[in-house]
């Protein structure tokens, strides 16, 4: 499986296989029609503590990264990473509204499914 991430409010690509959503909140701007996912998986998302601790502040990304593996762990969160595992042979591509896809929950969760 080749798992990549970019920003839902990026143009859909042929290459971009599966489509999957994993923040817990919709997208401000985004319908439906032109997200054209093929799920949204918000129950994989980090908890709201966890999100709003971080802030998308580079320098928290490491302690954000190992906290949310960590969440990742709970079984909710693992029913839904097990289903993104299932989902393809082919390409994943997890998105995300955050403007750093690099340094988001989509960022650790294809390192984690890789």
């Amino acid at each position: 499986m080749t798992v990549r991430v970019r920003r839902i409010y990026d143009a859909v690509e042929d290459t971009d296989g599966k489509r999957v959503l994993v923040d817990r909140l919709w997208p401000r701007g985004v319908s439906k029609q032109h997200a054209q996912l093929d799920e949204w998986c918000k129950e994989v998302a980090p908890s709201n503590e966890l999100r709003e601790w971080y802030g998308h502040d580079p320098a928290r990304y490491d302690e954000f990264a190992r906290r949310y593996r960590e969440e990742l762990q709970q079984p909710e969160r693992a029913e839904a990473l097990a289903r993104l595992k299932k989902l393809t042979n082919g390409t994943l591509t997890l998105l995300t509204a955050t403007k750093q896809a690099g340094i988001s929950q989509a960022a650790v969760l294809a390192e984690v499914l890789e």
